[in-house]
This record gives structure tokens, sequence and C-alpha cells, in this order.
């Protein structure tokens, strides 16, 4: 089911309730915190989809509450504040705020960004995500599901099969996944490619006849789609 939940920050509970009304009606779940310290716990106890953050409120402000959700989580975060200068809004950016609202503002605008950040936030996951017959690669959660079983996958395992799965059917040469995968201030033995390629086949063998982990010989390896 998708998450379509929404932490609404601010100490005017006449504002969180305005923006709760216009939220719902537009089909979003509502929850609200009037403090920084009830919404950093919030929004690790509720995983919202966004947050919507004042930044002048008590116990902890915007920015730190900001900067807490950001040391975890990725959530999109829209700031609402009564500051319009130029600093809050690079100092929230700065942060990893996703867009910046200055008040007053017209709800249905505010409802709006809303829809318009979810929709960019879904589009980058979407982009991190590859699905083929019985195979999901997820770089931004870095998970390998085969067969609809999460398979334990060491971290460069998953990069080299997710860069190689990128482009299917492309062939790529040890030096270049090594400099494309390991970064180019990798000066190890390209035959390292090698033992993780061998390590997939274990994990993805007999899987599907639609695609396979293919050796080029006297080349590289590829992502083979049939």
């Amino acid at each position: 089911m998708k998450n379509n939940k929404i932490l609404v920050v601010d100490d005017e509970k006449n504002i969180c309730e305005l923006l709760r009304l216009y939220l719902e009606k537009d089909g979003y779940e509502v929850i609200m915190a009037h403090n920084g310290l009830d919404a950093v716990e919030l929004q690790k106890k509720e995983n919202p989809a966004l947050v919507l953050l004042d930044i002048l409120m008590p116990k902890l402000d915007g920015w730190e509450v900001c900067r807490r959700i950001r040391a975890r989580s990725k959530v999109p975060v829209i700031m609402l504040t009564a500051k319009g200068e130029t600093f809050d809004k690079i100092m929230g950016l700065d942060l990893g705020a996703d867009d910046y609202i200055v008040k007053p503002f017209d709800a249905k605008e505010v409802v709006a960004r809303v829809r318009a950040v979810l929709r960019r936030t879904e589009s980058e996951e979407d982009s991190n995500e590859l699905n083929f017959d019985k195979l999901t690669i997820n770089i931004s959660k870095y998970e390998l599901t085969v067969d609809g079983v999460n398979v334990d996958t060491p971290p460069r395992e998953l990069e080299l099969l997710f860069h190689l799965a990128s482009n299917p059917n492309r062939v790529f040469t040890r030096d270049q996944l090594l400099d494309e995968v390991w970064g180019f201030e990798y000066y190890g033995d390209s035959r390292t490619v090698d033992v993780h390629i061998k390590r997939l086949r274990e994990k993805l063998e007999d899987v599907s006849d639609r695609w396979s982990l293919k050796t080029v010989w006297g080349v590289g390896y590829k992502f083979e789609v049939k």
C-alpha cells in the first residue's frame, strides 16, 4: 500500500488544523506535532511520506529537527516559516530540505507543493529500482530480491549487479567496471571483478531464463536480457 501519511509540524495549532483539512481532502493521512522533540519522535515512529516543518518552534527549532531527520532518513521535508530572507532559504536547503514555503501561504498551494515533491521523490525512487523476471535490484535500499526472497548481498556486489543490469546487453571490460563501480581511485587487481561476479552467479543461478549474467570471453561481462 502506498504511503500517504504527512507529518505536519507547527506550534500554531490553527495552522496545523488548516493544513490537515486541506491535505485530508486531497486524500492524505495527517499526523501532527507542535514542538520539535515530538516531531523527531513521530517521524521515527510513523515513517511519513513527507514532513511539513515550521522553523520557529519550542524545544527544538526546525533547523535542528531537519538535521536530526536527515541523519537517518531521506524523507522529503518542506520548510514552513514566516521568515523570507535568502539566508533562511539557503540554510534550509543546505540541511536537506526539499522545498521552502513562506508564511502567510495559501493552503491550496501547500497541497500542490506536497504533490509535486512526492511525485519527484517517487520518480527518483523508481530510477533506483530495476525489475526483471523474478529479480528486483533496489540500489537506494541496497536490497536484492530473487524469486520473491530478499537475499543478503554485500554493497559492492549489489552496485556491480545494478550497474550491469542498468545497461542490459552492454559488454563491460573489467577495467571499465573497476572505474565505474569501484571508482577511479581503486588500484586493486582486476580479478576482484571476477570474484564478485562468481558470488553473484551463486545467488542468481537458474532463477530465470529471461536474463543471465554472461561472460564475454576475452572482453568482460554483461547482463544479458533475452
